[in-house]
C-alpha cells in the first residue's frame, strides 16, 4: 500500500512537472515572437505601449519605463501594442494625427515598419534553429524507415513492399525515418517513386505507387516496425503481456525491459524475424531466450529462458462463403497464374471452398503447399455477362498466412502465399458437426447480420479483456461496404477469444439472435506473440556544436517545406481539414512529447516555432503577413492604403481566424477526442 502510494504521489509529481515544462515551452515560443517585433520597434524608436504574453483580459501587469508589461488570460498568442498600430483599431494605421507624433509606428518609413513586421518571424525561426539543436544534442529519437505492417490490398502491398523493407527515397528525396516517410506520403501531389533496400540488406528495389485518397491524407497502408524489446517501464499502466494470451501464462514470467534473442533455438534479430518464427511455431511450447536488465544495475544483464505456450485461432464452427479477389499483388504467384481481380476462388486440389476447406484457413492451406503446383477453380465474369469456371495451376510461395492482420473494419484477408488478398461474405455455406453453430441450429444459407463481441463477465480491472468499452460492434450485412466486414470481425474474435459472441441472423425472413461462445482450433497456431512490444527506434545525436547546429538547420528548412506543402494539399483538398489541430490538440502534443524527454519536447517546440514563423506570415490581415502586404502596396505606390480598405480588410481577417480557431477547437473535442472518447 506505502509503495502504491508513493508511486502515485511520484506520478503526480511529474504530471505537475510536464504541464509546467509545457507551459514554460509554450511561453517561449510566443515570447521569442513578440521579443522580435519589441526589440525592433525599439531599436527604430517607436513608442511601445503594452508587451503582453496571452490576449484578452490581464491577469497581471507592471510598468518599467514607458511600456506596461502583461499576462493576459488567454494564453494562445501574444501582442505587441505599438502607437499607431493596434489590431483592434485599424483606423490608427491611416491616422493623420498619430502619423505626426514622430515615435508612433506610422510615422517610421516603410523599411522600418517592415522590420518590426518581420521580426517576429525571424525570431522565430532563429529559436526553432536553437531548440532542434540542444534537441540534437541530447539525442532524437525516431522509429527507422523500415516498413512493419503492410496493410493487405494497400498501394504498398500490391507494389511488393513487404515488412522488413527499408525505404530510402521517396521522388529523389531522401528519408530519414518513418516520420519523415509518413510526411512524404501525407503531403504528395501524385504518384510516388519509392526507392528501398530489401531486408537481406542487399537487394535494391526502386516502384512506383499512386497512394489512396480514400480518408483524410493520402496513404499507402504502412506501418513502423516493432523491436525485440518489451515496454521498459509501467508508468503508462500497460502490463507486459496481454491478458488472456498464452504470453500472460509463461514460465518464468516476462518482466519490463526484457529483449528477447532467441526463439525455439533460432537467434533472432528483428521484428520481422519474430512474426515469422511466431506463424510457424509449433503447438507445443517453446523455449524464448531474453536478455534482462539487472535490477540493481540495468547496464549489467542476465539471460532468462521462458516457456512459451501457443495461441490458437478460435471459432464459432461456422464457415463462410468466399467474396472477390480484391487485389493482387505485382509479380506474385496470383500474378503469373492468370488470377483477376474479380476471380472467386471456388476450389484448391479438388476441394471446395467453404464447405471442403474453411476460407479463413486459406493463407495457411496455400502456405502448406508452397514450392508445388497447386489446381485452383474460379468463378469469373465473363465479358458476355455469364459465370464460368475456369481452371489454373499456380505454385505458392513459402509466406505464411495471417501475419498480415485485419485491424480495421473493411480489410481483406490476405493469402501471402500467392500474392492475393479475398472478402469474404457473411453467409453461412456449412457449420462444422458438433461445434457452437451446430448446437445452435444455424443452418446454410442463413445471413449475418450482425457480430456482437459481448463484454466480459465480471468485468473490471485494467486490462482491456475486462472493459465494458471494448465491446466491438461489427456490421456486416448494411450494404456493399459493410458486407466487406467479416474478416475483421473474425480478427476480433482472436482478440477476444474468452468473450460470447451474439450473432444476428436473417434465416428465412426472420431475424434470430444467437450467443455464441468461440471454441478453440487445437491444431491452427495463432501467428502473435502476446507480448507488448516497443517500437523500434533510431538516435539522432549530434558529435559538437557545429554538427548540432548544422542539423538544426536542415530540420528548420525541412519543417518550413512541410508546412508549406501540408497549406497546399488542404487548399487543393488532397489533405482533409479534420487533420488539423488547434490550440488544446497542440497543448495535449506537447504534454505527451514532454513526458517523452528533454529532446522530444525541443523538437515539438521548435516545430512550433517554425509553424508560428510560416502561419504568421500568411497574407491574412491582422497578421503579420497581412501587415507586410499593406507594406508592400505603399512601398509600390507610395501611398498608404485608404482607411476604409485597412477597416475592411482587418475585421474580415479577424472574422476567418475567428471562424478558424471555432473549427479546429470543434475538432480538438469532437475528431481528436481531446477529453477522451
Amino acid at each position: 500500500m506505502y509503495l502504491l502510494a508513493a508511486t502515485s504521489a511520484a506520478d503526480l509529481l511529474q504530471s505537475v512537472l510536464n504541464a509546467l515544462y509545457v507551459a514554460v515551452g509554450l511561453g517561449l515560443v510566443i515570447f521569442f515572437h513578440e521579443l522580435g517585433h519589441f526589440a525592433v520597434a525599439k531599436w527604430c524608436d517607436v513608442h511601445v505601449e503594452r508587451f503582453s504574453i496571452g490576449f484578452g483580459p490581464v491577469l497581471l501587469s507592471w510598468k518599467s519605463g514607458e511600456t506596461e508589461y502583461a499576462l493576459s488570460a488567454i494564453p494562445f498568442g501574444g501582442y505587441v501594442k505599438m502607437l499607431g498600430q493596434d489590431d483592434s483599431d485599424p483606423s490608427q494605421l491611416t491616422s493623420e494625427e498619430l502619423a505626426e507624433d514622430p515615435r508612433s509606428y506610422s510615422a517610421k518609413n516603410v523599411w522600418q515598419r517592415m522590420a518590426i513586421i518581420s521580426a517576429g518571424v525571424t525570431m522565430n525561426v532563429i529559436t526553432a534553429v536553437f531548440f532542434f539543436a540542444a534537441a540534437y544534442g541530447f539525442g532524437v529519437e525516431n522509429p527507422p524507415a523500415i516498413t512493419g505492417q503492410v496493410q493487405p490490398g494497400m498501394p504498398a502491398w500490391q507494389a511488393g513492399i513487404e515488412p522488413g523493407d527499408r525505404i530510402t527515397q521517396i521522388n529523389g528525396r531522401e528519408i530519414s525515418s518513418f516520420n519523415d516517410l509518413l510526411l512524404n506520403v501525407a503531403l504528395s501531389s501524385g504518384p510516388l517513386e519509392i526507392e528501398g533496400i530489401r531486408r537481406d540488406g542487399k537487394t535494391t528495389f526502386d516502384v512506383t505507387i499512386v497512394p489512396d485518397q480514400q480518408g483524410t491524407r493520402p496513404k499507402i497502408g504502412i506501418g513502423p516496425t516493432g523491436s525485440l524489446q518489451l515496454i521498459d517501464s509501467p508508468k503508462h499502466n500497460i502490463p507486459v503481456t496481454v491478458a488472456g494470451t498464452a504470453a500472460a501464462s509463461a514460465k518464468p514470467p516476462f518482466e519490463y525491459g526484457d529483449t528477447i534473442r532467441e526463439f525455439n533455438g533460432q537467434k533472432i534479430d528483428t521484428y520481422v524475424e519474430l512474426q515469422e518464427l511466431l506463424a510457424s511455431r509449433p503447438v507445443e511450447p517453446v523455449d524464448v531466450v531474453v536478455e534482462r536488465p539487472g535490477k540493481d544495475d540495468p547496464k549489467k544483464t542476465e539471460t532468462v529462458t521462458i516457456s512459451l505456450g501457443a495461441d490458437v485461432f478460435h471459432s464459432l464452427g461456422l464457415r463462410v462463403d468466399t467474396g472477390p479477389i480484391a487485389a493482387i499483388r505485382d509479380g506474385s504467384p496470383a500474378e503469373k497464374a492468370g488470377l483477376k481481380v474479380g476471380d472467386k476462388l471456388a476450389k484448391i486440389d479438388g476441394l471446395s471452398i467453404g464447405t471442403e476447406v474453411d476460407c479463413m484457413r486459406l493463407p495457411n492451406e496455400f502456405a502448406a503447399r508452397h514450392g508445388s503446383k497447386v489446381e485452383i477453380v474460379v468463378v469469373r465474369r465473363t465479358d458476355k455477362g455469364p459465370q464460368e469456371e475456369v481452371t489454373l495451376e499456380i505454385v505458392p510461395d513459402n509466406l505464411p498466412g495471417w501475419l498480415d492482420q485485419p485491424e480495421f473494419p473493411g480489410d481483406p484477408l490476405s493469402i501471402p502465399a500467392i500474392g492475393a488478398v479475398i472478402h469474404a461474405i457473411p453467409a453461412v455455406v456449412a457449420t462444422v458437426p458438433d461445434s457452437p453453430a451446430a448446437k445452435a441450429d444455424i443452418q446454410p444459407g442463413s445471413l449475418i447480420q450482425k457480430l456482437v463481441i459481448l463484454p466480459a463477465e465480471g468485468a473490471g480491472g485494467d486490462d482491456e479483456a475486462n472493459k465494458p468499452q471494448a465491446v466491438s460492434f461489427v456490421d456486416i450485412a448494411d450494404g456493399d461496404k459493410n458486407s466487406n466486414n467479416w474478416v475483421h470481425a473474425y480478427w476480433l474474435m482472436q482478440r477476444f477469444p474468452n468473450r460470447l459472441v451474439k450473432l444476428s441472423l436473417m434465416e428465412k425472413g426472420a431475424l434470430r439472435e444467437v450467443e455464441l461462445r468461440p471454441v478453440p482450433e487445437p491444431d491452427w497456431v495463432l501467428p502473435r506473440s502476446g507480448l507488448n512490444l516497443m517500437l523500434a527506434r533510431q538516435v539522432e545525436r549530434a558529435d559538437g556544436v557545429a554538427s548540432a547546429f548544422g542539423m538544426a538547420m536542415a530540420r528548420t528548412q525541412s519543417t518550413i517545406r512541410t508546412i508549406y506543402l501540408t497549406l497546399r494539399n488542404l487548399v487543393t483538398m488532397r489533405l482533409s481539414y479534420k487533420e488539423l489541430h488547434g490550440p488544446l490538440g497542440i497543448a495535449k502534443t506537447a504534454y505527451m512529447v514532454a513526458d517523452q524527454g528533454w529532446a522530444d519536447l525541443l523538437l515539438f517546440l521548435g516545430f512550433l516555432s517554425v509553424n508560428l514563423a510560416v502561419l504568421n506570415f500568411l497574407p491574412i490581415p491582422v497578421l503579420d503577413g497581412g501587415h507586410m502586404v499593406f507594406l508592400l502596396w505603399e512601398l509600390v505606390t507610395r501611398r498608404k492604403p485608404s482607411e476604409s480598405v485597412v477597416i475592411g480588410a482587418t475585421y474580415t481577417g479577424m472574422a476567418f481566424l475567428l471562424g478558424l480557431m471555432t473549427l479546429v477547437l470543434y475538432l480538438d473535442v469532437f475528431e481528436h477526442g481531446f477529453f477522451g472518447k
